[in-house]
């Protein structure tokens, strides 16, 4: 590993406050740590007038002298809880991503080990030897609760576990501490490891501990990789390859070849819901090995995420899946780094820092020399360029495994449908024929719409209202199961109006359809079948998402109907039809990257079909079935899509051919938000004139959400820190209102 840190100098140490704003403190070292302390260690440091948590961060080259600086006040963990290659990763992020040192480590490092979470103890309680008979015949008559622990551990063939003795027995403590005293018995202690995901809904789902046979698409990846590996240096590989061409089995075969080497490896996943089936099968297949893995997202308790951390941190956990957070997972010896459905946006935070899980994998690589695998049948047109350009290192797996043939796509134009439907629109002929056939063959099928609720908004025809939020500028959308109106930005919801607000007509109508309307239709056409809906209004249990799967696996539904949820890592060998039910819901988004996440999305989706021995078929519901994202992804083309879209990004500067900057400004008053806004840009252009191409001021296509007024600043760069050191001292020399607040958002991908 590269030297990261310089050379050590006992005396002074470098701390990080979790309070101490965007900077490192030099502290001296107390005589008592001068030997143990550790970069990555948690410490007690003063900070003005009080006392801060902080991370101990480096020793610096040039220390100043120790005697004229505060003492560190006290070791918080022995175990370091961030790898010094961490601490190097957060710098690069704070630089990066514009935002302050301390909360780059707020996100970095757990609330449960920053907060002081303990491990659970389990006390076990061994006989050592039994009293003379008349000692215990004495102990009988004087302390016969003793006298009952000592019957009880002589009739246990395996050390007992000292909680449920005493409550079992109703004995006090004294009495066990008194024999253990005495020396009678024996009490070891050994942390209790809270698991997450042991899944109770993996039926049917974990395989079997030797995977298939790879061909020879697979062999030419993992060997791509593994040199790589071998010759321990960094590169980025993009593994392309189509839905269902084994890209998993390419990941566990690179992970045994890692921890049987004796390294650690990083599973990234795009959603919580993949998370188990994931752990599943490398548990399955790691377990020859004796390798732990353990589990890491945001779904888990306190006690799980600080017993996972430290499992990690100690080395006894090899492999860790999970979501963008698990980036940062502090194991030993790291020497993979799989990131699967790279082009994910849900791999791209929401709030600052708002870093990209994948972009920090890459760069965490970097810094340890080490490969990273991006793996997509979709990729994201960055990676795509970066492997076009020779930056990262393309393996592709055109073939599904086994030779399987991919869907067949077939496109139904709705402008031509809606004028021979009949009470309802919502489903095609040839869909409604799809979805009978394969319940009469006793065939699953998945119908995929991209909108959670029952109708998309309220309308008056007599005075034209649409009903909209009152703190956000978007309608209100009907769920019929508790007939309220909801918003889907603020989570405000209220009564389902049945006359109109304004002029109060009864002739009020609910307009546009989601998925719980789609149930209504589906259960009027087809009474007899079973259909599990998910979305995010039936997954709110915790466990609930994995029952339904593990119960449309074991065929107790015909039918999986659901948002975004089910687009992705899900794999049912019975759905032989795959139903999208309009295409065109994310063409119509405010966002350029529009088009490709369409494609994405139709491709993924399809890629659901004709998994097993069956073969599948994708019916695609457009009112633009012309456009490009459907037409490239009916003949499965994502070079050519690829190729149109880079094309056509570039013409307007959009990424991958540059970097987009978003600053979004917002607060209560308008007019303040608007000024400060054109006050910035007004300076920026002023200090640094051509420094980017600026769009906006402009306001936020949701102009308004939670009260708060929003506007927008598009800068595009070539280079991101340059601009950054112009753009962030403006915080001090631009007017600024106490009421408005700036974000800025680096390489953005929600524009809303």
């Amino acid at each position: 590993m590269p030297d990261l840190f310089g050379e050590i100098e006992p005396g002074v140490a470098e701390v990080v406050p979790f309070d101490g704003g965007a900077r490192a403190y030099s502290y001296s070292v107390p005589a008592a740590l001068k030997d143990t302390l550790q970069v990555g260690q948690l410490v007690r440091v003063p900070l003005g007038g009080r006392v801060s948590l902080g991370v101990v961060w480096r020793y610096p080259a040039e220390p100043p002298p120790a005697a004229k600086l505060r003492s560190i006040i006290v070791l918080e963990h022995e175990q370091p809880v961030m790898t010094p290659d961490c601490c190097k990763l957060a710098e690069w992020m704070a630089g990066y991503y514009g935002c302050g040192l301390n909360s780059v480590l707020e996100t970095v490092l757990p609330a449960a080990v920053r907060k002081g979470v303990r491990p659970v103890l389990r006390r076990l309680l061994t006989l050592v030897a039994l009293p003379e008979p008349e000692a215990l015949e004495k102990l009988r008559r004087k302390a016969p609760r003793q006298a009952q622990v000592l019957d009880y551990l002589a009739g246990q063939k395996e050390p007992a576990d000292r909680a449920k003795m005493v409550e079992g027995l109703g004995v006090a403590q004294p009495a066990v501490d008194a024999l253990i005293k005495s020396g009678v018995v024996k009490e070891d202690a050994s942390v209790l490891w809270r698991v997450a995901y042991d899944d109770p809904y993996a039926e049917g789902e974990t395989v079997a501990a030797r995977g298939h046979d790879l061909n020879p698409e697979q062999l030419a990846a993992v060997a791509s990789v593994a040199e790589t590996l071998d010759s321990k240096v960094f590169r980025a590989h993009l593994l392309h390859g189509v839905t269902g061409s084994g890209k998993t089995e390419v990941y566990v075969a690179l992970i045994r070849k890692v921890v049987a080497e004796g390294g650690s490896a990083i599973f990234l996943v795009p959603e919580v819901a993949l998370t188990p089936q994931t752990v599943g099968r490398l548990r399955s297949r790691l377990a020859d090995l004796g390798a732990k893995v353990v589990v890491w997202h945001s779904h888990l308790s306190a006690g799980e995420r600080f017993d996972a951390w430290m499992a990690m941190s100690l080395g006894q956990a090899r492999v860790v899946v999970g979501a963008r957070s698990a980036v940062f997972a502090p194991l030993p010896n790291l020497r993979l780094i799989v990131v699967d459905e790279e082009h994910e946006p849900s791999f791209k935070q929401g709030e600052t820092p708002m870093y990209h899980g994948r972009d920090v994998a890459v760069m965490r690589a970097s810094l340890l020399g080490i490969p990273c695998v991006l793996g997509s049948a979709t990729p994201s047109l960055e990676s795509w360029k970066n492997a076009q350009a020779g930056r990262y290192t393309l393996n592709s797996m055109p073939k599904r495994v086994d030779d399987r043939p991919m869907p067949a796509f077939r496109i139904v134009d709705m402008r031509r449908e809606v004028l021979h439907l009949k009470g309802q629109h919502l489903l095609s002929r040839e869909l409604t024929d799809g979805i009978r056939e394969r319940l009469q063959r006793r065939e699953q099928l998945i119908l995929f719409l991209n909108r959670r609720g029952h109708s998309r908004s309220l309308v008056c025809p007599d005075c034209g209202e649409a009903v909209q939020c009152g703190r956000c500028s978007v309608s209100l959308t009907l769920h019929r199961t508790d007939d309220t109106a909801r918003c889907h930005l603020c989570n405000h919801q209220e009564r389902a109006p049945v006359v109109c607000p304004k002029c109060r007509s009864t002739k009020v109508r609910w307009k546009g359809y989601g998925t719980q309307k789609v149930e209504e239709t589906i259960a009027h056409l087809f009474p007899r079948a079973k259909v599990a809906r998910i979305d995010a209004d039936t997954m709110s249990k915790k466990d609930r998402f994995r029952q339904v799967l593990s119960d449309f696996r074991a065929g107790k539904y015909d039918i999986l109907l659901g948002t975004q949820m089910i687009a992705k890592g899900l794999d049912f060998p019975r759905v032989t039809l795959v139903g999208i039910i309009d295409a065109d819901l994310s063409l119509q988004l405010p966002d350029f990257r529009a088009a490709e996440r369409t494609f994405q999305l139709l491709t993924q989706v399809a890629g659901r079909a004709g998994r097993g021995d069956l073969e599948g078929v994708v019916v695609v519901q457009s009112f633009q079935p012309a456009t490009d994202p459907i037409q490239f992804a009916k003949r499965l083309d994502f070079e050519g899509f690829a190729a149109a879209e880079m094309e056509r990004r570039a013409e307007f500067g959009y990424p991958p051919d540059r970097h987009l900057i978003r600053h979004v400004f917002r607060g209560r008053n308008a007019e303040k938000v608007n000024f400060v806004a054109d006050a910035w840009v007004k300076e920026l252009e002023r200090l640094h004139p051509g420094i980017a191409e600026v769009r906006g001021p402009a306001p936020c296509p949701f102009e308004k959400v939670q009260d708060q007024h929003r506007v927008h600043v598009w800068y595009l760069v070539t280079g991101v820190r340059s601009f950054l050191a112009a753009l962030l001292p403006l915080r001090t020399k631009v007017l600024r209102d106490e009421d408005v607040i700036d974000v800025i958002d680096v390489d953005a991908q929600d524009c809303a």
